[in-house]
């Protein structure tokens, strides 16, 4: 494509700031990433983004998205080792129950987050008209006069505290949730964005072992996801060569042990004895870590009557989801996309940034309903539960029943899951009759080996009559 724009600065270099540099390279003739981390060439976690060490896939439609940006790139990823699946046959459990496994036709990535980086980062940073500035804090945005338009950034060098302004013709800010364009609108003359906010009090604690595959009985990953009735969960992944991650989770303060023998009791009250099993059999390779995740919150930028030129807002600085539901980094690829697609539009003039973060709040819109209501799910986390909200969260309590009976619904589920078809298809009456027909009424939780430890392999398949 023709590059007739000068100059793009992105603030940030993880995935969103990653991706956005890849579609403005497209457009502008020199596209600066500047972040405070060294960022080319890493592969372990960073000061930046302290989640990295935790596990991490990529949903479908992210991994299809990215695949386009990078032809080649899962194969590159899995040449490293790492390890794909499709959707359907990772060992899921929804409240209890595992799904019936089945082929569904998408493909799950789950190379640890730092690899992932690595390679994407790897793509762009070897573009001709990308350079990655690092070590790089950033101070504030720069503007015109009239404060109508911003105009560039000023940063600070870590080694030397020297000041300098770099001029842009776009800025797009992509922080993460700790994003200061808030406070930066307030100073420009402007109205902070409106935020939602769903206190979740979701921690993470993980440790990786070396695992005898054998414990997977082929499956990438063994899932437990955190319900009402059997709220701690856990990700056990491969990531290779007999690699495995564990991010054990709970919420409400309900905080994972990083001690051992703590870190192995919280795997023993999981529904399943699998990974317990699994781990108290196997080597640690280091000592567990936390991380918090207080607070899921969506900026509603798309609500500003004004917003400055020069200055578009993505990824976690819009819109920061609950991780366990693993939609961030496929939201940001949408969101991704949506401005490689405004950019084409628009051709050689300026994009609208109002116009551009209404596309971006459309793209949050349907994965943010889904969070938020399965967050309010639980009882004691506060926030409203409208009569949608209570009947959508009714009805998909019996969709996860059913997928552990009925693989045409493990199947339009986990398309909905991927994020390539919208909630709404759960709902078409041939999909809806059989879900009603397994479960009528809203089911009870699956059972917990630990009520019968006499027996503590209970089977995945040895599950309740539909109700």
């Amino acid at each position: 494509m023709n590059k007739t724009r000068e100059r793009a600065v992105v603030l940030g270099g993880s995935m969103a700031g990653t991706l956005a540099a890849r579609v403005l390279a497209e457009s502008f003739s020199d596209v600066v990433v500047i972040d405070r981390d060294d960022l080319v060439g890493v592969r372990e976690s960073r000061r930046g983004t302290p989640h990295s060490h935790h596990a991490h896939g990529l949903h479908s439609r992210g991994l299809m998205i990215v695949e386009e940006l990078f032809p080649g790139l899962t194969e590159e990823v899995l040449a490293t080792g790492a390890l794909a699946s499709d959707i359907g046959r990772i060992r899921w459990h929804f409240n209890g129950r595992p799904i019936t496994p089945t082929d569904v036709g998408l493909v799950m990535l789950a190379p640890s987050r730092p690899v992932l980086e690595y390679h994407v980062r790897g793509r762009v940073a070897a573009l001709p008209n990308v350079r990655y500035l690092e070590r790089h804090d950033i101070l504030r945005p720069l503007s015109t006069p009239g404060r109508d338009r911003v105009t560039g950034v000023l940063v600070r060098r870590q080694w030397d505290g020297a000041e300098i302004e770099f001029e842009a013709d776009l800025v797009v800010d992509a922080t993460g949730r700790g994003s200061r364009t808030p406070a930066w609108l307030a100073e420009l003359g402007y109205e902070r964005p409106a935020e939602d906010r769903i206190k979740i009090g979701l921690t993470y604690t993980t440790r990786h072992y070396r695992v005898d595959p054998k414990w997977f009985e082929g499956a990438q990953s063994i899932v437990f996801i955190a319900s009402p009735a059997h709220p701690r969960g856990a990700f056990f992944g491969q990531l290779g060569d007999g690699v495995c991650v564990l991010s054990l989770t709970g919420i409400l303060g309900d905080h994972p042990p990083t001690d051992p023998d703590g870190f192995l009791e919280f795997a023993r009250t999981l529904p399943k004895s699998v990974i317990y099993d699994a781990i108290r059999e196997s080597e640690p390779l280091e000592n567990a870590t936390s991380f918090g995740f207080p607070t899921s919150v969506r900026r509603r930028y798309e609500q500003l009557t004004r917003f400055p030129d020069g200055l578009v807002v993505l990824g976690d600085a819009v819109a920061s989801f609950n991780p366990l539901y693993g939609q961030g980094m496929t939201v940001t690829a949408v969101e991704a996309m949506a401005l490689r697609d405004m950019l084409r539009e628009k051709g050689t003039g300026d994009i609208e940034p109002k116009k551009f973060l209404k596309v971006v709040a459309d793209a949050v819109k349907t994965p943010w309903e889904m969070n938020a209501g399965g967050d309010l799910a639980f009882p004691d986390v506060p926030g409203e539960r409208t009569a949608r909200t209570r009947f959508a969260n009714a009805y998909m309590a019996r969709v996860q029943y059913a997928t552990s009976r009925d693989p045409k619904v493990t199947r339009a589920f986990m398309r909905v899951a991927g994020m390539v078809a919208r909630p709404e298809t759960l709902f078409k009456p041939g999909l809806a009759a059989r879900v009603l027909r397994l479960a009528p009424r809203i089911p009870e939780p699956g059972p917990s080996w630990l009520d019968n430890e006499n027996t503590p392999n209970t089977p995945d398949t040895d599950l309740p009559k539909a109700a």
